[in-house]
């Protein structure tokens, strides 16, 4: 998995949406002033919460950012996505983009300019597109490194085999081959093979975790804080995660910070740290991504970890 210590990245979804602009200046100022390097975006966020249908907000609030903090270009790393984002306003997913060579170079030039940088420092293929033959898909990727655009490339919310399956055809092509999964992953779980709400989320696995640590890949995970449901009442769990592990993992975790002397929400982002994965870190307000920060001086001992094994 993981050949660096795993980060906290942060999640910049509702950026130019839910969160304003001026806000979201002050998260970005203070993620890196915490230390924090990567800002996870894509093309398509947030097209469901701005008024025009189109995604491309997030991008732009980067952007603006980026132009008003001299040499923060040199700080930060940013990630972003092709796929999803629709081509017709409030027409998803019939009119999303897909994943051809000629949606991916399109998709990526847009971003370029809306981030108003010249290179990409790690391009997802956001879910999969089974319409374009997948080695299409991986040229057009391996084409974006081969010119610089683009410095690595990655799959979110992609089936493993589908993964390696593309690995090999980037061998096959002598092309860069994905390096990096993105998926679905917190400490709590979902009753096994019950499809989540979301029905675009693609729930890590441990197949995932095999393919990860087999060939060297990063493993970021997303909504690894379940939305604010390990502290917040107001914020409860969906249904598929009321089961009886649920209550016994909340229990530990309970524990665990009062032990620690740490947030429920520290624990779970030093606990997904622990298995080598990058957890992404949504916020909304300063203090957050300050907390957020603070999980990687959060140490959990191996009796804290066969803890929460047993619980899950």
């Amino acid at each position: 998995m993981n050949t660096t210590d795993p980060k906290i990245v942060l999640g910049t979804m509702d950026f130019g949406t839910r969160v304003a602009p001026d806000q979201a200046f002050a998260i970005l100022d203070s993620f890196v002033a915490g230390g924090g390097v990567w800002l996870d975006t894509a093309n398509c966020y947030s097209f469901w919460s701005d008024p025009s249908g189109i995604g491309g907000a997030s991008e732009r609030v980067i952007g603006a950012w980026l132009r008003a903090r001299h040499g923060a270009r040199d700080t930060v790393r940013i990630a972003t996505k092709v796929r999803q984002n629709p081509l017709v306003p409030h027409s998803w997913p019939d009119s999303a983009e897909g994943l051809s060579a000629r949606a991916v170079h399109a998709g990526v030039e847009e971003s370029l300019e809306r981030l108003g940088v010249d290179r990409i420092d790690l391009l997802w293929a956001h879910a999969e597109d089974r319409t374009v033959p997948l080695e299409e898909t991986v040229g057009a990727f391996g084409e974006l490194v081969t010119k610089g655009v683009v410095l690595r490339v990655g799959a979110a919310n992609h089936a493993a085999w589908r993964v390696e399956r593309a690995r090999s055809s980037a061998r096959e092509q002598g092309v860069e081959p994905w390096t990096a999964l993105q998926l679905r992953h917190s400490l709590v779980q979902p009753r096994p093979l019950t499809p989540v709400a979301e029905s675009g989320h693609r729930m890590l696995a441990a197949e995932d975790l095999d393919l990860a640590r087999s060939a060297g890949l990063s493993v970021w995970a997303y909504s690894s804080l379940m939305w604010g449901s390990y502290v917040r009442a107001d914020k409860p769990l969906p249904e598929t995660y009321d089961h009886p592990g649920t209550a016994r993992v909340f229990a530990v975790l309970e524990e665990v910070a009062v032990e620690l002397a740490a947030s429920p929400n520290q624990v779970v982002l030093a606990w997904l740290m622990e298995q080598g994965i990058d957890p992404i870190v949504g916020a909304s307000r300063v203090e957050q991504i300050e907390q957020a920060l603070a999980a990687s001086r959060v140490r959990l001992s191996d009796e804290h970890l066969a803890r929460f094994a047993e619980a899950r």
